[in-house]
């Protein structure tokens, strides 16, 4: 992506959310592969580069979406763009919605079995029409993964949504992208299921939109901190960099004066 955004050790792209939803339409219409949308978020900047073909994996998928606040705001700071935060826990119902008007089926694989049942039953509710191709939970050895594939393939689903948490789920699609016969999306949706299926409680539609939804799901599972400490070095890490561009700028201006 020629417009891709480096963010200190990972990428964004300078979308929002219609942005996005027009990129994936052009992937279903145009797309000869399986294109990748992963979420960009601080926590992937320190996890990402200690796994050198992860990192590959992750600096080549067709879509990374803003998915922190931290990203955002980092966006905004270090080359003034001005993008929204797309939360991929909330753009696969965007893809649902896209994949009933394109009247394509989608395949979902991960989690837990009763959690993936569940979640493929709200969705179509949620979204009429919604043609579910297939499902597979996330429990599968090795062994089976040739029929995995197989049910993939057979159902035609263009769109795939692997709910096996990171770094497995991008390693899983790594590994199998080249069995891909008809999927023309893939969406890494992490532990978005156990949201959908109503195992985990999403935060208030007030703490969405303050962008403070970080906040509240720390509050609610203290045991994320161990995750989220990373925040505000995340953070002291941008402003460094902000000022360092900063002032490589105006010395560039005061030599060209």
């Amino acid at each position: 992506m020629n417009d891709r955004l480096p963010i200190l050790n990972i990428w964004v792209d300078p979308v929002n959310q219609h942005a996005a939803i027009k990129r994936v339409r052009s992937f279903l219409k145009d797309g000869k592969r399986p294109h990748t949308i992963f979420a960009a978020n601080p926590e992937k900047n320190y996890s990402l580069p200690k796994d050198p073909s992860l990192y590959e994996i992750y600096k080549n998928a067709d879509l990374l979406l803003p998915d922190g606040m931290g990203v955002m705001m980092a966006a905004r700071m270090l080359h003034g763009a001005n993008i929204s935060r797309v939360p991929g826990s909330e753009f696969i119902f965007d893809l649902c919605k896209l994949a009933v008007e394109e009247k394509c089926g989608i395949f979902i694989y991960g989690s837990k079995e009763d959690v993936n049942a569940k979640s493929a039953e709200k969705l179509k509710a949620l979204f009429p029409g919604l043609m579910i191709a297939g499902r597979a939970n996330g429990y599968l050895n090795e062994n089976d993964m040739t029929k995995l594939i197989e049910q993939i393939n057979s159902s035609q689903a263009k769109i795939l949504f692997i709910a096996l948490g990171s770094p497995k789920q991008e390693m899983w699609f790594a590994s199998y992208k080249e069995e891909l016969e008809h999927v023309r999306v893939v969406q890494g949706i992490g532990g978005t299921l156990d949201t959908i299926g109503g195992n985990v409680k999403r935060a208030p539609q007030i703490w969405c939109r303050l962008n403070l939804e970080w906040l509240y799901r720390l509050l609610s599972e203290p045991k994320r901190v161990k995750r989220q400490k990373v925040l505000p070095v995340f953070a002291w890490q941008v402003m460094n960099e902000w000022l360092r561009l900063k002032l490589g700028f105006r010395r560039r201006s005061q030599a060209g004066s």
